[in-house]
């Protein structure tokens, strides 16, 4: 299970390069530019078709893809006839949509696939249905367990049993129980009533129950002596759509965050890779190392097949937002590269008109080649770093 666990994220990954390449292609198309090639994979060509003026196929190295639009520089050949359709004769805007399109639809194919997340597997959650009831408030500090002297729980107190399911509080239905948690933590000596449904009972009924105070952390907050049980949860579309947005939220600002924080992580990287230190799993993980814990998350036998294809879907969904923000940054040959010089050309457009002056021609990217070259060799370092490291010390979450 291990085995085809790899093979799915390789799938996986393969298929989202081909999603960033569409985003370019179609755009390109959208605005009447010309592309001529659109291949997944690198070096020698396996197969291809013509499909108009475009060919379509697959090349023998599965280590990416590419989208070729003519005209990229000004010195690249146009055909007769088709000068205009040069990218780089297109408008600013139109030129940074072609760019931006490909990490746009990593954007919204990592939504998608939380959103069958959350709405087709199901995530696994604390339910409001009561697993067990503490018989007595646990003291402050020291043993946890009950004594004689040991108050009974509210929720001892109220008669709650496990197996009832709380379906409401003060009569307000219960969507999440994460929301009734911040109710009861927030009622400290306050009376609630709680709404209880009783398994194979006929209608619910109302159970009075007044939280007791507890200082958490220096904060006061109410407990009744419950716990509940989890279980797989499938959302209803609006909810799913809804937390498919805030996670994917929080999966670009945990990227963001990571980027930022890469350079302060290569040092450690090295000495993992080559000291034989251990791996932090908060660290740098290459594309070995991802497709590794893929293979151990679809292969674990501690988790229930739904807890594994949820496990598989978040690592692809936040791989793909966290290639989508990587590839905006702004440095060639990323497109936030190409971006870059676009936003800078219109910047020099500008100043043209103030001063009342022609457009001026749009700067060859070709002439950056030492800085892409310089990034390229920075990338492939990096990457090779990361390869021995996943290798010879991989990451082990021990699912």
């Amino acid at each position: 299970m291990k085995f085809i666990g790899i093979i799915a994220f390789v799938i996986a990954l393969l298929l989202s390069v081909m999603v960033h390449e569409f985003g370019h292609f179609i755009m390109a198309k959208r605005f009447g530019m010309k592309v001529s090639e659109f291949f997944l994979g690198f070096g020698k060509k396996l197969w291809s078709t013509q499909r108009g003026e475009t060919e379509f196929g697959v090349k023998a190295i599965p280590a990416g893809g590419y989208c070729r639009i003519e005209g990229m520089t000004p010195t690249d050949e146009m055909g007769e006839g088709e000068e205009k359709r040069a990218f780089y004769r297109a408008s600013g805007a139109r030129k940074l949509i072609v760019l931006g399109a490909g990490s746009f639809l990593h954007f919204v194919l990592g939504f998608v696939l939380l959103l069958i997340l959350f709405m087709g597997i199901g995530t696994t959650q604390v339910t409001s249905t009561i697993a067990q009831v503490s018989e007595c408030i646990p003291p402050a500090t020291g043993s946890q367990e009950c004594t004689s002297t040991s108050a009974p729980s509210p929720a001892k107190v109220a008669g709650l049993h496990a197996g009832e399911k709380i379906i409401s509080i003060n009569g307000v239905p219960i969507d999440q129980w994460s929301s009734a948690v911040e109710i009861i933590r927030a009622s400290a000596g306050k009376v609630l009533t709680l709404g209880v449904q009783r398994a194979g009972a006929v209608g619910d009924f109302d159970v009075l129950i007044t939280p007791q105070a507890r200082i958490v952390d220096g904060k006061t907050i109410g407990f009744i002596g419950i716990m509940n049980s989890f279980a797989n949860v499938r959302s209803n579309p609006i909810d799913s759509i809804s937390q498919s947005i805030s996670t994917t939220k929080t999966f670009m600002g945990a990227s963001v965050t990571s980027l930022i924080a890469l350079p302060s992580k290569i040092p450690a990287l090295f000495s993992q890779s080559i000291g034989g230190t251990p791996r932090d799993p908060e660290g740098l993980v290459g594309v070995v190392g991802v497709a590794r814990v893929s293979g151990q998350a679809l292969g674990s036998t501690s988790m229930s097949l739904s807890e594994r294809l949820a496990t598989f879907i978040t690592i692809i969904a936040s791989l793909n937002i966290f290639v989508g923000i990587f590839n905006l940054l702004p440095i060639l040959p990323l497109d936030g590269g190409h971006m870059a010089v676009a936003i800078a050309d219109e910047v020099r457009a500008f100043f043209a008109r103030i001063r009342g002056r022609a457009r001026p021609a749009a700067i060859d990217v070709s002439v950056l080649t030492p800085v892409t070259l310089v990034v390229f060799l920075l990338l492939a370092g990096l990457t090779l770093v990361l390869l021995v490291a996943d290798i010879f010390n991989p990451v082990n979450l021990n699912l």
